[in-house]
């Protein structure tokens, strides 16, 4: 049976996508298949999406039309041991990779001639507001970047970049959420220590980082901008402000991306 588009890999951010796609009506759910080794999971999908499922990679690229890898980057070796003596021709003509850390040569030395985008989505994309940056390589077609670029609107925002500007993506967008959610619980540890009750100092800190993100969004301004809007001379923001550049608050977040960057390229080996 031939499915629009099958999936190797049924983890959370596979689950992100898919669900999207689904709400959306991008794909109905009798047009994807999933591989995913666990039975329990292959069940879940099933039972929840109503998906086909299979165990085999090999089975799923022999019968889909695009193909999304959606694997941890420290599995892809044993995913192209799975497909390896595969005819060219058995692959579908567009692969779509969201593996960290792993380049468009390692992706092409498995799948061939196939016109391969690289892509770098994040976590928020669980509830629609992910960002993704995408690089194609040479042999993606026009109609194949309409296919990316449809599956990642429904999850977010999406760019297209350069593929050298990868890792740094990863870095930034890739793992920023995480950077991010320290910063809103570390917010909220604060409000927490100066009196306010945990669940007052969340909700707080939460609506706070949303409400900030989404006016500097809406109104175009420059972060610096808004810090300076806040902050009133011989007030309360430039005190704390005071206090975040003695500490290196700026200076940890840019080498936390760095770090994030160069074990990107880590991966890649």
């Amino acid at each position: 049976m031939s499915f629009k588009l099958g999936v190797i890999g049924g983890g959370v951010m596979a689950e992100a996508i898919i669900s999207r796609l689904l709400e959306k009506k991008i794909y109905q759910s009798d047009q994807i298949q999933v591989s995913e080794p666990q039975s329990s999971r292959r069940d879940y999908w099933q039972g929840s999406y109503g998906v086909a499922t299979t165990d085999s990679n090999r089975e799923l690229c022999e019968g889909c039309e695009v193909l999304l890898l959606a694997i941890k980057p420290q599995i892809f070796s044993a995913v192209a041991s799975d497909l390896q003596g595969m005819e060219s021709g058995d692959y579908p003509n567009l692969v779509i990779s969201i593996l960290a850390g792993t380049c468009l040569t390692k992706l092409e030395s498995v799948f061939g001639d196939a016109g391969i985008i690289r892509v770098m989505p994040n976590t928020p994309a669980l509830v629609g507001q992910g960002m993704s940056a995408i690089a194609p390589n040479g042999k993606v077609s026009k109609e194949g970047l309409t296919v990316a670029l449809s599956i990642f609107n429904a999850i977010g925002e999406v760019m297209e970049v350069p593929e050298y500007l990868m890792d740094g993506v990863t870095g930034l967008s890739g793992s920023g959420p995480a950077f991010v959610a320290m910063m809103i619980e570390a917010l909220s540890d604060g409000g927490v220590a100066v009196g306010l009750p945990r669940a007052v100092a969340s909700q707080l800190a939460l609506q706070t980082v949303l409400g900030t993100a989404e006016l500097i969004k809406t109104k175009q301004l420059h972060p610096a901008i808004l810090k300076d809007q806040v902050t009133s001379p011989g007030g309360t923001t430039i005190a704390g402000v005071s206090q975040l550049e003695k500490h290196g608050f700026r200076h940890s977040i840019i080498e936390a991306v760095k770090a994030a960057k160069v074990r990107s390229e880590e991966l890649n080996g």
